[in-house]
């Protein structure tokens, strides 16, 4: 649906409407026939929310389409994310509260391990620590190259985000991620002729790192970078703007705070890192907002670990804590994830999404389960994640009539 279009539909109105996203939720059984991760969980409270939903299976970007973590993101906020496409350097920014200005260039970036080679042996450098991860951002913060700025920003553990400022640079770059052990880095190059000069740029950038690394090493594996997701600040209209609501995220990892703060919602600060801090947050601000996202990792870490126990563990801590929203009488609740990773792929994937849409006024399908195969018979069918907010506002009544 054309966004200029809903936002023509938009009226005021005073529901409350919460989304909850399952990182990676959408998974795949170990053996043929066998249950996936949601359907191996013990989801008592999602299961009792689904008895009262309508149910489906979303498809973040188009049907055989892999997604990563951004455009995922887009699609079930209500955007095409082919249309607002994005890389995850701008996201990594963002989610760490720098400054992005409209001509800079961004980079989402991993300290990593190479071998005397130059091999890669390890993508994340062992999941360094975080306070070693600021350690190494400050020293290569030092690096200067012909009057541009680089900056350096720590995300968490190994991750960090670079961003390029100065005259004349361009984003249409390569990444220098070779995406799997036992490949050397790769040379960023340019797509395009205006972006020869951040090519260059960036090359030297990463050599002068490799340098500086090489003679620091306060710890040993620890000895180059790679970078990947070069973008721009996208402009994306914002959910105030299009929905006439006051947005928050919930969300602990720096990417996902981005691409919220993107789309116009406030990002809450929180106490803790764990989901009982991020409901925490919900309960302290549910005054505040209209629209709330809450976003949780865990299932997608397991998943790309090819953890299947531990993706179960960590859908079934978010479904102990459900009670805790809906005890706030929430107009509307999308429960969903932004793509699948299924353990057994150890990756993102193309499989549909298995999406919740609770609301006081919903048709419910009455099937009292939440997963995969439950959602494939609900009455949702299989939809484009960008159908699932009109849907939303419908039943939150904050779309009036189309014609007369």
């Amino acid at each position: 649906m054309d966004l200029e279009f809903l936002q023509g539909l938009a009226v005021p109105a005073r529901t409350k409407m919460a989304m909850i996203i399952m990182d990676g939720l959408g998974g795949l059984p170990l053996e043929p026939g066998g249950k996936t991760e949601l359907e191996t969980a013990h989801t008592p409270n999602l299961d009792a929310l689904a008895a009262q939903s309508a149910l489906g299976l979303t498809v973040p970007a188009g049907p055989g389409i892999s997604p990563g973590s951004g455009p995922g993101h887009l699609g079930i906020f209500g955007y095409d994310p082919i249309r607002y496409e994005i890389g995850r350097g701008a996201l990594e920014a963002l989610g760490v509260d720098f400054d992005l200005r409209p001509d800079d260039v961004a980079a989402r970036g991993n300290f990593c391990t190479v071998d005397a080679a130059g091999v890669v042996t390890d993508r994340r450098a062992g999941r360094l620590p975080t306070e070693v991860s600021r350690e190494l951002a400050s020293l290569l913060r030092g690096i200067q190259i012909d009057g541009v700025e680089f900056f350096v920003e720590t995300v968490k553990e190994h991750r960090f985000a670079l961003v390029m400022r100065g005259p004349g640079l361009g984003e249409a770059l390569t990444d220098t991620d070779p995406h799997q052990a036992g490949l050397p880095p790769l040379p960023v190059r340019a797509l395009e002729p205006g972006s020869e000069k951040a090519a260059r740029l960036a090359n030297r950038f990463i050599d002068q790192a490799r340098e500086l690394l090489a003679g620091h090493r306060p710890r040993a594996a620890t000895n180059m970078i790679l970078l990947r997701g070069f973008d721009r600040l996208p402009k994306v209209p914002a959910y105030q703007d299009l929905f006439g609501l006051r947005a928050a995220a919930i969300a602990v990892n720096g990417m996902y705070r981005g691409v919220a703060r993107l789309v116009g919602m406030t990002v809450l600060d929180l106490d803790g890192v764990t989901p009982v801090d991020e409901f925490a947050a919900l309960e302290k601000s549910w005054g505040d907002f209209d629209f709330f996202y809450l976003h949780f990792k865990k299932t997608d870490t397991a998943g790309e670990s090819g953890d299947f126990a531990g993706k179960v563990r960590a859908i079934e801590e978010v479904d102990g804590l459900l009670p805790r929203l809906t005890a706030l009488k929430s107009d509307v609740i999308i429960v969903s994830g932004d793509h699948s990773s299924p353990a057994v792929l150890k990756s993102h994937s193309w499989h549909p999404v298995p999406t919740l849409l609770y609301g006081k006024i919903v048709r419910a399908d009455g099937i009292a389960e939440f997963g995969e195969r439950a959602c494939a018979r609900g009455s949702l069918g299989m939809l484009a994640a960008k159908d699932v907010m009109p849907i939303a506002l419908a039943n939150a009544q904050r779309l009036t009539k189309f014609g007369a």
